[in-house]
């Protein structure tokens, strides 16, 4: 069923006050952090949580607090010329993902519009765990509504002493600016986000080295998006155990999912980590419109995969969704119903990452520009409803090793992933 964890105060508050914020338990977890004599157990409760990257990469969140705050400078103080100067003593930064551009997703943007002191407390308990003065929030270039709300947020934290010098101690000072992007598909990879704040073409980094050793400004960097950042503040306030009550023993907590496409009420709805997808579609969204049929769900946003209608009574949950070889990825839901024309929705994705390849890596570069080459032909000169006997065996098997190319060669998970949900429908034969 639909909860209300870190979506509460979405509609309940007034996202420009903070009185208001304050009134509904706002920096209660920040004012705890900053009164605690020992702050390790903070992040151990984060790790025992099991709170993992809401983005798509699934990473542990605590994992990744621990090792940023092992972590040493990669070089010593002062920092390289090229670094600006009010950057270069920061020992490490904290930078929120709100940049977006995962087609089907939009739950960022109603954290951002309608609860945005919650990501600012969320960064600033991060900042006091890894000793972070500076922290930045990419923000997607398409969404005014949350660049207003969040400047001035920050304006008034600032002004009540919760950002900026002396915050409620007399030793911890952080503050946090935002970078707007330029709706580049690829800046939401995380070092290409990096190169981009720091004033460079927006190109993925060969990794090792991680962030959490050598991200913004060769610092160690703590990296999340907006929907996992939004967790701390609950976690932080009451306790791992409290958040493991929701959710599956191997995907606990909630998730945000965002349906659009065919479904009646398209939205964003918190959930139980192990609903049903059915039930999603069914009762949060209302099911799709009167005489029409489900042709296909695509799970995960352009970078997930197709589910047939007689799989959505998987439970939404990592290993769930993993035994039958599908992605919970950014938590898109896009519901396709049998007036969908399925090869061009397979073009406008081929179409997709063709034009958002960085060009970096020639997997990627050439493989988007093949894949899409390779669909043009079999659709040339053929109606859309084609037969599965008319696609040319030939034809497939070059689609399939162009795929396995992009996934096992290409620099980051852009090219990676370009090829999952073309190949999902045609390994559960969608194409008719």
């Amino acid at each position: 069923m639909e909860l209300k964890l870190i979506t509460a105060n979405l509609g309940k508050i007034n996202p420009s006050s903070i009185d208001d914020y304050l009134a509904h338990g706002g920096y209660r977890a920040l004012q705890r952090v900053c009164d605690a004599t020992e702050t390790v157990s903070f992040t151990h409760d984060l790790k025992a949580a099991g709170l993992v990257g809401r983005g798509g990469a699934a990473f542990s969140t605590g994992l990744k607090r621990e090792m940023a705050i092992r972590a040493e400078p990669t070089h010593p103080y002062p920092a390289p010329e090229w670094i600006p100067e009010r950057y270069r003593y920061s020992s490490s930064f904290v930078v929120c993902n709100a940049d977006e551009s995962e087609p089907g997703t939009f739950k960022d943007r109603l954290l951002l519009e309608g609860d945005p002191f919650c990501i600012i407390e969320a960064m600033t308990i991060t900042a006091f765990l890894a000793c972070a003065t500076v922290g930045f929030i990419y923000l997607r270039g398409e969404y005014p509504l949350a660049y207003e709300r969040l400047t001035h947020a920050l304006r008034v934290a600032r002004e009540r002493g919760y950002l900026g010098k002396r915050i409620l101690r007399d030793d911890f000072a952080f503050d946090i600016e935002i970078r707007r992007g330029a709706g580049a598909y690829i800046c939401g990879e995380e070092t290409a986000l990096f190169e981009s704040i720091e004033g460079k073409r927006g190109e993925p980094r060969a990794k090792p080295p991680f962030p959490t050793d050598k991200g913004l400004f060769q610092r160690p960097t703590i990296i999340n998006n907006v929907e996992t950042f939004a967790n701390i503040p609950f976690i932080t306030l009451e306790g791992a155990q409290a958040y493991r009550r929701y959710g599956t023993k191997q995907s606990p907590g909630t998730r945000i999912v965002c349906v659009s496409g065919a479904a009646q009420k398209p939205g964003a709805y918190e959930i139980e980590m192990g609903t049903p997808l059915r039930y999603v579609i069914e009762e949060l969204a209302g099911g799709l419109k009167p005489e029409r049929t489900l042709q296909a769900i695509l799970i995960g946003g352009a970078a997930g995969v197709f589910l047939k209608p007689d799989e959505i009574d998987v439970p939404l949950a990592f290993e769930s969704l993993d035994a039958i070889g599908a992605t919970f990825g950014s938590g898109a839901i896009v519901v396709l119903d049998d007036t969908a024309k399925m090869w061009g929705v397979l073009l406008r994705l081929a179409r997709f990452f063709r034009n958002e390849s960085c060009g970096k890596c020639l997997p990627c570069q050439i493989g988007t520009q093949r894949q899409l080459e390779i669909l043009e032909r079999m659709t040339q000169g053929r109606s859309r409803k084609l037969e599965q006997t008319d696609i040319s065996p030939e034809e497939l098997r070059l689609l399939r090793d162009t795929g396995a190319v992009m996934r096992d060669a290409s620099l980051c998970g852009l090219g990676q992933t370009a090829s999952n949900a073309i190949l999902s429908a045609f390994d559960k034969k969608l194409i008719l």
